[in-house]
């Protein structure tokens, strides 16, 4: 589970995250990242899965297993950062250590482009 201050919970923050962020893509997961440089907050993180996931059973275990993971790459986050985390059809059929893989690559690649970004845009 995660903690209460790193849940992402309101909408206006999943659209920040969503429209503004950086994208960053594997086979099982897409990871939309915004940074805010100036925010002292914990990184944030918020799930999305929807019915091309599967049946709710199979949504439900996707999104255990990718809260889980997340929980587990929340050091490698900035502080102030948002974080959408989106599951693909094919993460219904992925195993734990899958998910934990393509989730941690995909935060690292994120962040990653989304400081370039930053420095960019300064």
């Amino acid at each position: 589970m995660l903690p209460a201050a790193h849940r992402l919970r309101r909408s206006v923050d999943f659209e920040r995250a969503v429209r503004r962020g950086t994208r960053a893509g594997r086979s099982t997961v897409v990871v939309h990242l915004a940074l805010d440089p100036e925010s002292e907050r914990a990184p944030q993180v918020g799930l999305v899965v929807s019915k091309a996931v599967g049946n709710a059973v199979h949504r439900n275990q996707v999104k255990r297993r990718l809260r889980h993971a997340s929980r587990a790459h929340l050091d490698g986050l900035p502080a102030g950062a948002l974080a959408v985390v989106r599951a693909l059809p094919a993460s219904a059929d992925a195993s734990y250590a899958e998910l934990d893989r393509d989730l941690g690559r995909c935060f690292d690649r994120a962040v990653i482009r989304a400081s370039e970004a930053a420095k960019g845009a300064r």
